[in-house]
């Protein structure tokens, strides 16, 4: 196939798009386990078995194989030529992570990380943007098991007028000028989208701004819409409860903020805030924005002190509303003295404290592995500070280390850290919950953060070759005069990161060709993801053209050579564009130079 290229107005650069063909490793392995040019169902068993680590590989797996080729009409009745293999080995059968869930999920909710997202309603920044329900969708079609929404009276001047008062609840950011979405149609689409793509639980944290009338409101609405989806707190606790004994189940998490418990003449630090609140709407009905950006911007400032509604409520304060109370699945907020009475918490009741980020990292310093024992039982969720007004993400190895099971990210962001986030949770199946390591599970020894971690295993990566840009991508896309030049980024990020390897340069190619291996020492597997990234190099800019990403889990990769999807910025995966990979993970020992 010829594709042209303009370079002036008088002259065109024509280039061949060659057929891909195998690299030489591929072909040495056809040849092995073949004859006479043809691989049989023993010899691919023998294959995946041998080179793809697929010890319990049996005849109905090679059969799916065999099955999955026929309708390119490329191998012989009897087996697979040369061509099929090469299609198997790049195709969705062989990925570099098992699709099925994998691990105990019979272990206590507290042992896993669990697929969090923050203000999931946002569509964008977190001052400006709308508010939908379309990111809660997207974000459960990609397995994110938390929800988070913030609940607010309505703004409706209307609600006001004719009954006296706020009668509806909704869903915003507040002290910002995001918009906001009825929670009657968040919780429609929870419903509807929850268990799509994972069957296990899933957790709903309520930011709570409401007065008692709309938590009994609430308590209505969400008895009503979830029927017996929802789990209801039993006498024993969550102490006992497992994914697998919640499969199908949505919980709530929540703890009312303090002003609203008190009386009207409160005199509450967070007062100002509902009042500035309510000074903005009618700016608003008066068409003038000026007042109501200038309080919005300030409440912003302080968003790391009162983002978390729960962390207002004291342990003796008494929740007002039975009903409210009686659908909070894992009880929210700080006791008395705050995080140091946090860590002495005994082993039962479990409950959940939020940090900001920057609250984890000074905690860190002084009780790292006090927090690490405490979140053996108990739920710590993370979230990003205040200041990330463009949806911007943070470190979330820090609290992972740490045992926080609440990692929450801004899932309508970018870059790397959202890209590592997603690698993580396409392990086990992509269930969204993974099991802590056991390092982080010990009963007896508490694990140490602060002590680096040794060398567990060596991962070689070696990179061959790649395709589907040209089915994914504009032939000029990358460069309007030739076909792009791709290199391939390959590094190692967790407690025990690596720094970055390239690749060469391949020219005007959309089918390039590297065959380059790298090796990297992994401490801590358990946590740590590979980064893979392809850029089309350009020489005549700063900035190079980026050509996709993944991340992927190291503790779970498959031996052997694999197809590797690529993803675009956001984590969704291209139809086409692929590497050809090959993995080979083993303990120090084993490896000889």
């Amino acid at each position: 196939m010829e594709q042209p290229f303009r370079v002036c107005i008088f002259c065109i650069r024509t280039f061949i798009h060659r057929v891909p063909e195998p690299p030489d490793d591929v072909k040495k392995l056809f040849q092995d386990y073949s004859q006479n040019g043809t691989m049989s169902m023993d010899g691919l068993l023998k294959f995946l078995s041998k080179v793809q680590g697929q010890n319990n590989a049996k005849e109905d797996d090679a059969e799916v194989i065999f099955n999955s080729l026929k309708h390119l009409n490329i191998f012989p009745r009897k087996g697979l030529n040369l061509e099929g293999f090469y299609r198997y080995l790049l195709g969705d059968l062989n990925t570099p992570l098992s699709p099925r869930v994998h691990q105990d999920m019979t272990a206590p909710l507290a042992h896993y990380f669990m697929y969090t997202g923050h203000n999931s309603y946002l569509t964008g920044n977190q001052f400006s943007s709308k508010s939908s329900v379309r990111p809660i969708k997207k974000a459960l079609q990609n397995g994110v098991r938390v929800i988070e929404l913030d609940l607010w009276p309505a703004r409706n001047i209307k609600s006001v007028v004719l009954h006296g008062g706020n009668n509806d609840v909704e869903v915003r950011h507040g002290g910002t000028l995001t918009t906001s979405v009825k929670l009657l149609k968040c919780l429609r689409a929870i419903k509807e989208f929850a268990f799509q793509v994972s069957e296990y639980p899933v957790v709903i944290t309520f930011e709570d701004h409401l007065t008692a009338d709309l938590q009994e409101k609430v308590a209505k609405m969400v008895t009503k819409t979830f029927g017996g989806m929802l789990y209801r707190p039993e006498i024993d606790g969550l102490e006992k409860l497992s994914p697998e004994s919640l499969k199908k189940k949505i919980l709530i998490s929540t703890k009312p903020p303090r002003e609203y418990l008190e009386t009207q003449n409160s005199n509450s630090p967070h007062k100002s805030e509902k009042t500035s609140e309510e000074q903005g709407d009618d700016e608003k009905l008066r068409s003038s924005r000026t007042n109501l950006f200038s309080c919005s911007f300030m409440c912003f400032a302080n968003k790391d002190q009162i983002d978390e509604g729960e962390q207002l409520q004291e342990e003796d304060e008494e929740m007002k509303i039975p009903e409210y109370r009686d659908l909070i699945a894992i009880p929210a907020g700080k006791p008395k003295g705050g995080l140091e009475e946090w860590l002495r918490m005994d082993a039962k009741q479990v409950r959940r404290l939020s940090l900001c980020e920057q609250e984890l990292e000074e905690a860190t310093i002084t009780y790292g592995k006090d927090i690490v024992r405490i979140t053996k039982n108990h739920l710590l969720r993370v979230y990003p500070k205040g200041s990330r007004l463009d949806s911007s993400n943070y470190d979330p190895f820090v609290g992972w280390k740490h045992g926080t099971q609440m990692v929450a990210f801004n899932m309508q962001g970018y870059g790397k850290h959202l890209w590592i986030m997603q690698g993580m949770f396409r392990a086990n199946g992509g269930c969204g919950y993974v099991k802590k390591p056991d390092f982080l599970l010990r009963e007896k020894d508490d694990f140490d953060p602060s002590v680096p971690l040794p060398v567990y295993k060596i991962l070689k990566v070696k990179i061959y070759s790649g395709e589907g840009w040209h089915l994914d991508f504009h032939h000029t896309h990358f460069d309007q005069c030739s076909p792009p030049d791709f290199l391939v980024k390959v590094g190692v990020a967790g407690v025990h990161a690596s720094k970055a390897r390239r690749t060469k340069i391949v020219r005007n190619s959309w089918l390039p060709e590297w065959n380059e291996e790298f090796k990297f020492e992994v401490a801590g597997p358990e946590l740590s993801v590979l980064r893979i990234e392809v850029i089309d190099f350009d020489k005549y800019s700063k900035h190079d053209d980026f050509g996709g990403q993944t991340c992927l889990p190291i503790s779970e990769l498959r031996n052997g050579i694999r197809a590797v999807p690529l993803h675009d910025r956001g984590g969704v995966k291209y139809k086409s564009a692929r590497l050809l990979v090959r993995f080979d993970l083993k303990d120090p020992q084993d490896c000889s130079e």
